[in-house]
């Protein structure tokens, strides 16, 4: 890759990195690290006490939060290190939420992974702002009686040449202000009925549990041990690297702990055993229990196995499938969706170390252009009161449009630490 940047970009990103360490430093980012800390470590039964955390996830809504003309870069290169600054930068002057500043500028490993054998086509199409929003899979699997011999054993290689290239490139202009440092999770796919669903399409799927239930359980197998075979991958080249500090094991909510490593690492790279990894399934949300207990748990319980922390759900509702994702190895932490039961889990995780990682409903930022501040807050109550004792984070995701209104989100964060204060203090 040419590693040329003007003499304009470099002094640019310089001061956008001066400005994030600057900020990484205030005794600010500091009392946050420790909330986080207090949320993720507590007791079973001590979560209650821990005042819950807000997060605002930006990227979904970025046509308002990072909006054309934002990045400054002109060349290819610059706007690729210019975009996490910037977005750093912004969610701390416009957001106010309560994520930590990186104190460090992060990137990943330059892999290739061959997933299935099979190419996946995605058709995308844009909505009325011009923002690829919509979109469908060519599906590989028609027929799921004959089509699964099409599936390989997934393949995956590591150019450590060009990442310790970029890493020595980018420590050349930014690591006296803010350390490059590269970081992982687990690789290896945790959301297994999802690969089902490129695979092959949720019709398909859900008539295949009835009509082929064999092949349901050959293609989940597939799934599990191309997962496995992934991760084992990751850690045995030695890729891994602890995620158990600023970094969000799935969907802004954050990693900070001292209960990982699950031992001294001795200065080597860390084990699936000590890392947060995250699962969920979204797809099955219209199965019924017994059928996700036959066709799901049971893959999804040796896929979560190897990690030390598990983050486990999304946007389906966790109540109907409790008993079996209680039982997954590792659980810390548990998706309380906008279609979840609220009450129901706050009773099954009161007095456990389980976090309650609530996503409140983004209709009240994406509907309107102005926040209907009572309505809002009257949703966060319900949340508090469910949820009453039990350890907490508020994790606000899935907002595509905020019509051009940032403040609402200021307004929103503002409005729940409020809420959270008059209810625990």
């Amino acid at each position: 890759m040419d590693w040329q940047l003007s003499e304009r970009e470099r002094i640019y990103l310089r001061d956008l990195a001066a400005r994030q360490a600057e900020i990484a430093a205030l005794p600010l980012m500091e009392a946050r690290r420790r909330l986080w800390y207090a949320l993720n470590d507590a007791a079973p039964g001590a979560g209650g006490d821990v005042c819950p955390p807000v997060v605002v996830e930006t990227w979904t809504f970025d046509r308002d939060f990072m909006p054309p003309g934002t990045l400054k870069c002109e060349s290819d290169l610059g706007r690729r290190i210019e975009y996490p600054l910037l977005v750093n930068l912004r969610n701390y002057e416009l957001i106010g939420d309560d994520k930590v500043m990186p104190d460090t500028y992060d990137i990943g490993w330059v892999v290739e992974i061959d997933e299935f054998g099979v190419e996946i086509p995605r058709e995308t199409i844009a909505d009325a702002q011009g923002v690829a929003t919509g979109y469908r899979w060519n599906h590989p699997i028609r027929d799921i009686r004959h089509d699964l011999d099409l599936l390989r054993p997934a393949e995956c290689r590591v150019d450590r040449e060009a990442t310790l290239a970029f890493q020595a490139f980018l420590d050349d202009l930014l690591g006296d202000l803010l350390p490059v440092v590269i970081r992982t999770n687990t690789f290896g796919n945790g959301m297994l009925t999802h690969r089902a669903v490129e695979l092959m399409g949720m019709q398909a799927l859900f008539l295949a549990m009835y009509d082929s239930p064999e092949e349901v359980h050959r293609l989940m197998a597939y799934l599990r041990d191309n997962a496995l075979r992934i991760m084992g991958w990751a850690e045995a080249e030695g890729l891994l690297r602890v995620n158990n500090g600023n970094q969000a094991s799935f969907g802004s909510s954050y990693n900070y702990t001292t209960r990982l490593p699950a031992r001294a690492l001795d200065g080597g790279p860390a084990r699936l055993q000590d890392m947060w990894g995250c699962a969920n399934s979204q797809e099955t949300v219209g199965v019924s229990p017994a059928m996700f207990h036959e066709f799901c748990a049971p893959y999804y319980a040796a896929v979560c196995e190897p990690v030390g922390l598990l983050y486990y759900g999304c946007c389906e509702p966790a109540h109907p499938f409790w008993e079996d994702i209680r039982a997954l190895p590792h659980l810390k932490k548990v998706s309380i969706s906008r279609w979840c039961d609220e009450r129901y889990m706050g009773e099954a995780l009161r007095g456990t170390d389980i976090v309650y990682s609530r996503k409140p409903d983004p209709n009240y930022f994406a509907v309107d252009v102005t926040l209907d501040e009572d309505a809002w807050a009257g949703h966060l109550r319900e949340t508090l009161e469910a949820a009453e004792g039990v350890a907490l984070e508020f994790i606000i995701r899935d907002v595509y449009t905020v019509h051009g209104n940032l403040g609402k989100a200021r307004r929103a964060v503002e409005i729940a630490r409020r809420e959270i204060a008059r209810a625990r203090g």
